[in-house]
């Protein structure tokens, strides 16, 4: 068997373990293990492709392996749940920053290639640029190093497809001369830049589970331009599933809040003010641990609603402590997860995993909706928009339309705040005047805590 069919015969059990992989993460029982399968076959494919190209020999592949085992070990442990968002943001700006790589370095070492290449690395460079410089803005939304609110100026869209064609036309001349345009390529690189961040700020906060979903893919698609730059048939092949992947998530996360990807691009959601999203009639009901109590311990349904402030108090494993408390108690417990509950895509999905709650508590908004008028108590730990009776009927609602988690239609629902301000999309929310609503102001963590604490001294 000569070396080629050997590689190739690798790339194809590579590309076997990347689709594999994929599928394993649809659902929360098998994510880990697919996540496990995937990373061996793009350790495979990268040893695979470092040893033919002859880049590196097998000592420094070693030392590169374990250098960044160790870097991912360290990540995997210290990083916060409630900052894993910005380190997914990042991960999809590094994968943008390394194709922009590829492509500038393979014209450094011959500028004298065919136009295809030519024309392959001007979009390795384009979609890299933009995907790094606009996940580097994502994260710096998601941590609130600057503010989550759209930052808009006027004449912000002509600018930035002004930005755009001068993008084009570069490219053009680029690949018609490429031999003597090393300046035109510099140009390149400095727009596609700027254009990644003018394409993210004006995206708000509630907006970033789709901006996350939608730069993975232009991360995907860089990789994929990339491969056909070094001629890599498995690079452009796991391009190719990432970016299809990441279109597919973003078309879902824009179903969940039924609103085109048009319009969480340009629209500037969230950049006006917090008043809109519901009439907020009536008058608001405190509740402190004990009554909740007495309250959960007659229920025979709870359904847990968890959203961002579940991370933020890391609550998820006192949420869990609860929730086996209610059922040895003889409640029906169940978790009720939104699509776009949390800062990026499965967030809900993944903090509760961490908590070891049970994948078939685990309900999709679809399902919890039918039977939520039967249940007793509806616990909302943090959520806000998703929620938000205003999303049904209010018409000049910002949220108008966008399907909800019907909790207002338990017979008694507990929100679980630290006060009565707005979430991330700064929209106001009538289910915390609703008349079956109770709120059980303070830190999550501590609340569900002292209401584990009732549990246990009964």
């Amino acid at each position: 068997m000569s070396l080629d069919i050997l590689i190739n015969l690798i790339y194809i059990v590579s590309a076997i373990l990347f689709i594999y992989g994929l599928k394993m993460l649809s659902s929360p029982a098998t994510a880990r293990r697919g996540n496990f399968i995937s990373a061996i076959g793009m350790f495979l494919a990268v040893v695979t492709t470092l040893i033919n190209k002859e880049v590196v020999d097998f000592q420094w592949i070693v030392l590169g392996f374990v250098i960044g085992a160790v870097i991912g070990a360290f990540a995997a442990r210290l990083i916060a749940m409630t900052q894993m968002p910005e380190m997914v943001a990042l991960f999809n700006g590094f994968g943008g920053i390394a194709s922009l790589l590829v492509g500038w370095g393979v014209y450094h070492s011959g500028p004298s290639v065919d136009s295809l290449t030519i024309t392959t690395i001007f979009l390795s460079i384009l979609i890299g640029g933009v995907t790094f410089s606009g996940s580097l803005i994502a994260f710096a939304k998601l941590s609130e190093i600057i503010g989550g609110k759209p930052t808009l100026f006027p004449g912000q869209k002509v600018f930035n497809v002004l930005i755009l064609i001068a993008i084009i036309a570069a490219g053009v001349l680029f690949i018609i001369s490429p031999v003597s345009s090393y300046d035109i390529l510099i140009a390149i690189i400095v727009l596609s830049l700027i254009l990644g961040v003018l394409a993210v700020i004006p995206i708000g906060g509630a907006d970033m589970p789709v901006v996350i979903s939608l730069l993975n893919s232009y991360s995907g698609l860089a990789a994929c331009a990339a491969g056909f730059v070094i001629q890599n048939n498995i690079l452009i092949v796991s391009g190719a599933l990432v970016g299809a992947s990441g279109i597919i998530l973003t078309k879902i996360m824009c179903k969940a809040m039924n609103r085109s990807l048009s319009n969480v691009l340009f629209s500037g959601f969230g950049a006006t003010t917090t008043g809109k999203g519901g009439k907020q009639e009536g008058e608001v009901k405190p509740i402190v641990a004990e009554d909740a109590y007495y309250i959960l311990e007659a229920a025979s349904s709870v359904a847990f609603v968890p959203g961002y402030g579940l991370a933020v108090a890391q609550a998820q494993h006192v949420v869990r402590e609860l929730g086996d408390l209610l059922e040895a108690n003889g409640a029906e417990v169940y978790y009720a997860i939104h699509p776009v509950a949390g800062r990026m895509p499965g967030h809900m999905n993944v903090l509760l995993a961490e908590a070891n709650v049970p994948y078939d508590k685990l309900y999709e908004m679809d399902d919890i909706n039918p039977i939520m008028n039967t249940v007793d108590v509806a616990v909302v730990i943090g959520a806000n928009d998703v929620v938000n009776p205003a999303a049904r009927h209010d018409e000049e609602s910002p949220i108008f339309g966008m399907p909800i988690i019907n909790v207002d239609y338990a017979k008694t629902v507990f929100v679980l705040k630290r006060s009565m301000a707005a979430g991330f999309a700064g929209i106001g929310n009538e289910l915390f005047f609703a008349p079956n609503t109770r709120m059980l102001f303070g830190d999550a963590k501590a609340s569900i805590s002292a209401v584990v604490a009732e549990f246990k001294e009964s």
